[in-house]
Parts: structure tokens; sequence; C-alpha cells
């Protein structure tokens, strides 16, 4: 099994928490300028200090295209960030959100990376708020490790940091050994 978490520039809290207002930001200025269109924001949900390196690029950019596949129109707009604090795109689409965020789920249900991701697909219909897993009716998602509600393990911390990232790095060294053979 590879490491992929050797490399890269640790972030702290208040690195990754300014970047969370950033990505605020400009979903709200992508709502407001475009107040029709559905807003989707693509990153992956990784554990640690370590957010960005060259397998998570790697990884990043294979779920996003696959996921990019499933679309069934192009984007008004797109902007891609590659941050210390991790890839993320945002694309802009005239496919309703309820449709987009169905796609979401299945791909972070049914893609063998997809639960990597996190998906947020959101609608000035419903401000600011990105429409969840339960506004569609699906089943929260669940833990990659023991296959709980995935929010009460990081709520209660049942696992690692040690723990997650090995098991990212297998599904990493998985995914890409029966890709290249």
């Amino acid at each position: 099994m590879v490491d992929i978490f050797t490399t890269g520039v640790p972030q702290d809290i208040l690195a990754v928490l300014n970047n969370r207002d950033q990505r605020a930001a400009l979903q709200a200025q992508l709502l407001q300028q475009y107040p029709t269109a559905t807003v989707v924001a693509i990153k992956l949900n990784i554990p640690g200090p370590l957010k960005n390196n060259a397998p998570l690029k790697q990884l990043f950019q294979v779920g996003f295209t696959q996921f990019n596949q499933t679309l069934t129109s192009q984007p008004l707009d797109k902007i891609a960030w590659d941050k210390p604090t991790g890839c993320e795109t945002f694309l802009v689409l005239t496919t309703p959100y309820l449709a987009v965020k169905q796609l979401a789920v299945n791909f972070e249900d049914e893609f063998t990376l997809g639960r990597l991701f996190d998906i947020d697909v959101l609608s000035a219909a419903f401000g600011t708020r990105a429409i969840s897993r339960s506004d569609l009716g699906a089943a929260s998602r669940r833990c990659f490790i023991c296959g709980r509600p995935a929010k009460d393990c990081a709520r209660s911390r049942r696992h690692s940091v040690p723990e997650l990232q090995a098991k990212i790095s297998q599904m990493y060294t998985n995914f890409f050994k029966t890709t290249s053979a």
C-alpha cells in the first residue's frame, strides 16, 4: 500500500476555516450572479493537516472527471481552486438542483472513491444552505471504515486521523492498481 500522506504542507485550523469562509463567499457570489442556476461545490473530504499533494490532486481529478461525466449540461461557469487546503471546483449549471443533488448522491455512494468527496449543491431557492440528502429522502452517508452514520463517527472522533488516512491510502492504492492493470 502507498501512504499518500507523506508529502504536502500541513494546514492548521485557521487556514481551513479561512478557506471555508472563502468558499462560502464564492458560493454566495455565484448564487447572486446566477440566481436561477444550480451551484455545485466539489471537494475532497480529507482528515488531518495534509489536504493537498500530488496523490490527492490525482484522486480529486479522477473523481471530478467521473462526476462531470454524469452531468447533462455544460457549465455556465467553472472555477477551480488548487490551494494548500485542497482542490475544489465550483460549477454553475442550468440543470435543476434536485436532479444535480441526486447525481451527487449517486456518485458519492456508487463511485469507488466517491465516499472521499463532498459535493454541495446550492440554489438561491434554498438560500445559503446546501441541499441535503434528507431533502431527497436519501440515506445519510456511512462511515467508510465501520459503516455507522458518518456524522456520528466524525462527532465522536471514533476513528483516529492515522486510521482514516490509512484507509484513504488503501482506497487510493486499490483504485489506481486496478485502473492501471
